[in-house]
């Protein structure tokens, strides 16, 4: 197995199109076995990052152990440091999204992630449909947390190729169950399909210009007051949904983007159009002498 020069000559290419931190820096990666975050692994070291692989084994399938062996293995023949941990997910509803909070919760928040470009796009669609505005169809942000955004699945697997790993095939990624497996398999195709051509580069393109705007209409919204209804009615509407969004989410701690219909309704309180209205999260927005107000939602007692 080369070292770390030959491993940053192997993988050259590769390497110019990440966004990993300087030489030097500690930098936590989550490692499935997977062949994108064995991809993460490896160009990570080769940037001169010093890696720890963290496993997260979440107690969902059998056989798990083979996994750990395998970033074992990988981490040990480029110099990474390895640590493991298992979590305990309970199967039920949003199984998809409280597995990555069991995930996150072990990487921390500055760990480095092996989302590529082709998850992008699908973050992108799923977004959409969810009816996200303009921060949620930016998708992720690229930077040190995901150096590697810029890069395809195929890159990732031409990485593993080189160095001579198998990677994992997780089978809950065919799962349809999962709306990111839908997308994957279903939706994107069909696109590329109608489109003609592959769309993911069209959408992470999209994905960027919606991010330089976003930054712009954040600016302006620093400045906005998003509890005095009558600033909030007479701003230009990018700009109040942005600065409500913000205010909303801080008021839910919820770290995702508010839907636009949520947001929709909250402007048309601001705008005097109707008194009160409820959010996702069990949030409800009211105005009281020209001030927007946020409280929750009191459960009430369980039907009979």
């Amino acid at each position: 197995m080369p070292d770390r020069s030959a491993l940053a000559d192997l993988l050259g290419d590769l390497l110019a199109l990440t966004t990993f931190p300087a030489s030097g820096t500690r930098l936590r990666c989550g490692v499935s076995g997977g062949a994108d975050s064995l991809a993460l692994l490896a160009l990570g070291v080769a940037a001169g990052c010093e890696v720890t692989a963290v496993h997260v084994d979440h107690g969902q399938r059998e056989g798990s152990g083979e996994e750990v062996e395998l970033v074992a293995t990988a981490a040990a023949q480029i110099g990474a440091v390895l640590e493991t941990a298992r979590v305990e997910v309970e199967p039920g509803p949003n199984l998809e999204a409280r597995l990555r909070a069991a995930r996150y919760a072990v990487l921390g928040a500055t760990a480095a992630t092996g989302h590529t470009a082709d998850d992008q796009a699908e973050t992108m669609l799923i977004n959409l449909m969810r009816g996200a505005g303009l921060v949620g169809l930016g998708a992720m942000q690229p930077g040190p947390r995901r150096p590697i955004l810029s890069l395809r699945r195929q890159d990732t697997q031409a990485v593993c190729a080189r160095l001579g790993w198998t990677p994992f095939v997780d089978p809950s990624n065919s799962d349809p169950s999962f709306v990111r497996n839908r997308v994957r398999h279903e939706l994107r195709p069909l696109l590329d399909d109608i489109a003609g051509r592959d769309v993911t580069p069209l959408l992470t393109r999209s994905a960027d210009h919606m991010r330089s705007t976003a930054d712009v209409i954040d600016r302006l919204a620093d400045d906005v007051d998003p509890t005095d209804a009558r600033v909030i009615a007479a701003q230009p509407e990018p700009v109040a949904v942005r600065a409500l969004q913000r205010w909303i989410r801080d008021a839910l701690g919820e770290p995702h983007p508010i839907d636009t219909a949520s947001l929709q309704r909250v402007l048309a309180v601001a705008r005097g159009e109707v008194q009160a209205t409820e959010v996702t999260g069990g949030i409800r927005v009211y105005r009281s002498r020209q001030r927007l107000h946020a409280e929750q939602i009191e459960a009430g007692p369980p039907s009979d």
